[in-house]
């Protein structure tokens, strides 16, 4: 019996197979956005200190 296949799953397997090296470019696209290098403790401190607190209401 053969396993059903939605119409997404069959698009996104013709599209990775059309441009292999797509998975790559996503991994390489989100490491740009997301990942992020950790921040040492003194940094998070100096940070922590330069920050503007805001005001009660911001409109005003």
């Amino acid at each position: 019996m053969a396993q059903y296949k939605s119409n997404i799953s069959l698009f996104l397997e013709e599209l990775k197979t059309q441009q292999p090296d797509l998975e790559q470019a996503q991994q390489e696209g989100r490491a740009l956005l997301w990942d992020k290098a950790p921040i040492s403790p003194d940094d998070q401190k100096r940070n922590q200190i330069a920050r503007v607190k805001q005001k009660a209401y911001v409109y005003q």
